[in-house]
């Protein structure tokens, strides 16, 4: 189906992942090219045991390529990907920049996979902190109707990107040694604390990345009666976002049913014995495309509410994984794949 593919931001932290998995998966090319900002271009990156130098993304550098998957700001995105667009181009886009567009599908491809369908050369990728609550609830409003939620998020450094991840690790080695560290990624220091502030003050004192939250699910669930109520705190872990998500639905489920219908859900993996000390944890979600749920148990404060919490790899599952899988779900669905040597 696409000959030509391109991966733009192919130098950044999510875009060395979307190259690793395309290589890794047997994603069915013929070509390739990796594109970046002009300080990247002219970097080598090596696929398939052939190297490739990095090219300058501009806007004739769509030419002749099928599919674009793309990892960039959200004001880079707002000028290429249109371009790319006008050339032919179908552009699976990280960004937050066309992710509210009503013209655009917002995709997690176990979700609402159908929706792909209805693309007219864009399709977006959730915000990571949507994607894995989303992967969550699906089975549970199917099965009962989502009414509210109340969810808290424990997000990674590493979900400020690269400079953030470092600034996690030098700022903690300064704190054991007692030495003053300056964070420039950070307003606050973030070794050995929590930061209740994620993205700008956006609605009713609610942050930018809480009201992607809201906004997303209520598009990916196309219900917008769901009753959302986030709180987003950046945490001192390096990779892997948590979260506590709090789920009344309209008849009861009980933890039994719950964990079924979890289990059964293509991306996610039930971790859930307490009295083992079994439930997911960062340090097992890293590196991992899965989603990961566990202490299920009822709320103890509405008869028909359930206390859930999930780890997810904020750059895998969470932005480069649901990209490629985007593009996976358009080669099976749409036309037959075929298995082809990258050059």
């Amino acid at each position: 189906m696409f000959e030509s593919i391109a991966v733009v931001g192919a130098t950044g932290a999510v875009g060395q992942i979307i190259c690793k998995l395309l290589e890794e998966r047997q994603f069915p090319l013929k070509r390739i090219k990796f594109l970046a900002s002009e300080r990247s271009a002219g970097k080598r990156i090596r696929f398939c045991g052939q190297e490739h130098v990095v090219q300058k993304l501009e806007p004739g550098a769509f030419e002749e390529v099928d599919l674009a998957i793309s990892s960039t700001p959200d004001e880079v995105a707002g000028w290429f990907v249109p371009e790319a667009v006008r050339q032919g181009c179908v552009v699976v886009d990280e960004s937050a920049c066309w992710r509210m567009d009503p013209n655009v599908p917002l995709v997690i491809p176990e979700v609402n996979g159908e929706a792909i369908r209805r693309h007219r050369g864009i399709i977006a990728s959730p915000n990571c902190s949507t994607t894995q609550m989303v992967q969550v609830l699906k089975p549970l409003h199917d099965a009962a109707r989502v009414r509210r939620v109340v969810v808290s998020t424990y997000q990674a450094a590493s979900g400020a990107g690269a400079a953030a991840r470092r600034e996690l690790d030098e700022g903690a080695r300064a704190w054991l040694a007692g030495q003053p560290y300056t964070y420039h990624e950070f307003a606050h220091p973030l070794a050995f604390n929590c930061i209740p502030q994620i993205g700008r003050p956006k609605h009713r004192a609610y942050t930018s990345e809480e009201m992607k939250m809201v906004y997303e699910t209520h598009k990916i669930l196309e219900d917008d009666s769901i009753q959302i109520c986030p709180t987003c705190v950046r945490v001192p872990v390096a990779n892997c976002h948590s979260e506590s998500i709090l789920v009344e639905t309209e008849r009861k489920v009980t933890v039994e049913e719950a964990r079924e219908l979890l289990a059964a859900t293509p991306g996610l993996v039930v971790v859930d014995d307490l009295d083992r000390k079994q439930y997911p944890m960062p340090i097992h979600g890293d590196g991992r495309d899965e989603t990961f749920v566990g202490r299920i148990r009822e709320d103890l404060s509405s008869p028909n509410g359930l206390a859930l919490w999930c780890v997810s790899d904020n750059l895998r599952k969470g932005a480069a994984t649901n990209a490629v899988q985007i593009a996976e779900w358009m080669v099976a669905h749409l036309v037959e794949p075929r298995c082809e040597s990258s050059s």
